[in-house]
């Protein structure tokens, strides 16, 4: 090697450390000065960040504030998820948040981080919480402390939210559907869907916000921006309450249906129809071809597949059936089509009626039922099955690193995902988070996580829930 040209020994340096992993390359750059300034190359550490994560945040290093790199991200990134892999004493703070004196009927993320965009040098997150006690609480959850609370109305019965408009909706016993500015807590509109029970499903379309609300007596409303300015109303299940909404990943197509009635059929609906409808035209709807559904999930990864769980000829056994949703367009006309996919039998130990199911990517369904929780592929294969739960599964959190299951034995079970090259994705029960004294309480209810804390609700024992946060930081 000829030593007056340094460089091609930091070239060749630098193309044998592509073949180390990132300890041995930390171990490298202590050799000496040519293989510390080799090792720390940030071509290097970016491309080990890319091959151990299809999303990395690059907004993280247009920061002047804090000295950011690629060896920097790696590094805390790993640390953070070795924490929680782990997630042993001292590796997170657990607060609980107190202030609701109902029953806590939803959480939701006004801001957090998210698996697609991991901020590790700014982890605050806020999270709101719906009570029956008619107030809508906001919290930062790495210092516990309340932001804002609103004002007591009626008892609330759903929540939901919108980051990218940082907005909070909620709806009440009595119907009323109100839109509250998420930083301030000001209330910004209000809608009276004279319903009950309501389902709220909030989606962006081309920049434009919009709110589908499910009724109990089987309507959908459109409402337009947070003005809440109705758009639509269609039929979907005629005198059976809509607890089932959901909308497609390209935003084309929402599912509705009802789990009430075992003869009934959800329906997908073109969102053309519902937040663009025009008067002369019926709203472009099909109905899926199965009957009875228990719960369902549009696959995360694809533009319109949809997993449905459903009831079949023999009692008490349930079918898992995969379609694709599409339109179809003629000269005259344009038809929904969906066409089925997969379908296969459940293999279920359990009589329960409550099912959650939830997707990871193309060929992953997460499904809990009972106190059992289930990995499928889509075509069917039981990948994992875990058992070790003693009361039933409440709530489950499903994201690209990890799966969190709430139950009603008063702990949270965390499981992260194996990848195998070969077969679907697996989980891997990891450790349990306790949530308190079964005198206190009577379990967890509602469990939301994202990419550095989780959060859930403890049922309290005197009618008062509670917050547990786990907080994990880089």
């Amino acid at each position: 090697m000829d030593l007056q040209q340094p460089y091609l020994i930091g070239d060749c340096l630098i193309h044998i450390f592509t073949f180390l992993t990132e300890e041995d390359l930390i171990s490298a750059s202590s050799v000496c000065k040519d293989w510390h300034e080799a090792a720390k190359t940030p071509w290097l550490w970016r491309r080990m960040c890319l091959q151990r994560w299809t999303f990395c945040n690059f907004s993280v290093f247009r920061s002047e504030q804090v000295n950011h790199s690629w060896k920097r991200y790696f590094l805390r990134r790993c640390h953070l998820e070795d924490k929680m892999t782990k997630g042993r004493s001292g590796d997170y703070t657990c607060k609980s948040l107190r202030g609701h004196t109902g029953r806590v009927v939803g959480l939701v993320y006004l801001q957090g981080n998210s698996d697609q965009r991991p901020d590790l040098w700014n982890s605050s997150a806020t999270v709101c919480s719906a009570s029956t006690d008619g107030t809508v609480r906001s919290w930062n959850i790495q210092n516990g402390d309340l932001l804002w609370c609103s004002p007591v109305q009626s008892p609330l019965t759903a929540i939901i939210t919108d980051e990218q408009h940082e907005a909070v909706i909620t709806a009440d016993s009595t119907g009323l559907i109100k839109s509250w500015q998420g930083q301030t807590g000001q209330e910004v509109a209000s809608f009276n869907a004279a319903s009950p029970h309501c389902t709220l499903l909030q989606y962006n379309i081309n920049n434009s916000w919009f709110l589908s609300v499910g009724t109990s007596q089987g309507y959908v409303f459109t409402l337009a921006d947070t003005a809440l300015t109705i758009k639509s109303r269609v039929k979907v299940c005629d005198t059976f309450k809509v607890n089932t909404l959901l909308v497609s990943p390209d935003k084309k197509w929402v599912t509705a249906g009802t789990k009430d009635n075992d003869d009934l059929s959800p329906k997908v609906i073109s969102t053309e129809s519902l937040t663009s409808p025009t008067e002369d035209e019926d709203p472009l709807c099909q109905s899926v071809p199965v009957t009875g559904c228990q719960a369902a999930v549009f696959i995360p990864t694809q533009p319109a597949r949809l997993a449905i769980i459903h009831h079949n000829q023999r009692p008490n056994n349930k079918t898992l059936t995969v379609f694709d949703v599409s339109l179809k367009k003629t000269k005259y006309k344009s038809e929904i089509q969906v066409q089925q996919v997969e379908s296969f039998p459940l293999t279920l130990n359990t009589r329960s009626s409550e099912f959650l199911l939830e997707a990871k990517d193309s060929n992953c369904l997460v499904l809990a039922a009972g106190q059992e929780l289930m990995v499928y592929s889509l075509k069917g294969a039981l990948v994992a099955s875990f058992k070790d739960r003693t009361r039933p599964i409440t709530s489950i959190c499903v994201d690209s690193f990890r799966a969190v299951t709430a139950s009603q034995d008063l702990s949270l079970q965390v499981l992260t995902w194996r990848n195998d090259r070969d077969h679907c994705s697996s989980l891997e029960s990891r450790y349990h988070l306790l949530g308190g004294s079964h005198t206190m309480s009577r379990g967890f209810t509602h469990v939301i996580c994202d990419y550095s804390s989780i959060v859930a609700s403890v049922e309290g024992n005197d009618g008062k829930d509670v917050l547990k946060v786990y907080s994990f930081t880089s």
